[in-house]
């Protein structure tokens, strides 16, 4: 199985009140950061069988848009598991629950998912993956311990897709 972690795309500013910081939108940088993240993903030609999101807005949103770009047809699951105050026992019994499938997104927040990742990885806990807004990172969970294959953000993306414009120009001769 491949596991797709991806933290949610900017949505501004945090709020104070825990109840408001909730109900927090996308802001258009973030939308943006959800396409571009999307079409890079589907470059690569990643195809998932389910998508799972944290219950807060800014996450379901961040799914729904990157789902909606890969063709993604099913609905969104929500899970605690991949919420803010989430454990990594929680999120380990959700990534058994989709052991039987081929490639699964899921979508949080940090600190928890950096730090997921970081145990997931070397089993101790003992690294801390940085993981930007709109980031994701592919772990192959069926090797023992699981392997990170890649990590890509926003803005490796947009310098990824800058380089391959600028190579990908017809070259004209001066004969």
């Amino acid at each position: 199985m491949y596991l797709y972690l991806m933290r949610h795309a900017n949505a501004g500013m945090p709020r104070e009140n825990p109840a408001l910081d909730a109900k927090r939108s996308l802001i258009k940088e973030g939308k943006e950061q959800c396409v571009l993240m999307a079409r890079l993903l589907s470059a690569l030609k990643i195809q998932v069988d389910v998508i799972v999101s944290s219950p807060l807005k800014r996450a379901l949103q961040t799914a729904q848009f990157v789902g909606t770009e890969l063709g993604y047809d099913a609905k969104v699951e929500i899970s605690p598991a991949l919420g803010m105050d989430a454990d990594y026992a929680d999120f380990q019994k959700l990534v058994a629950k989709y052991a039987d499938r081929e490639g699964v997104l899921m979508v949080g927040h940090n600190p928890n998912l950096f730090q997921f990742l970081g145990k997931l990885v070397t089993g101790n806990g003992g690294a801390a993956i940085r993981m930007r807004k709109g980031s994701v990172a592919r772990i192959a969970v069926d090797r023992h311990p699981p392997l990170l294959q890649w990590l890509i953000d926003p803005r490796m993306a947009r310098s990824i897709y800058a380089s391959v414009q600028k190579s990908s120009r017809p070259k004209t001769s001066r004969k």
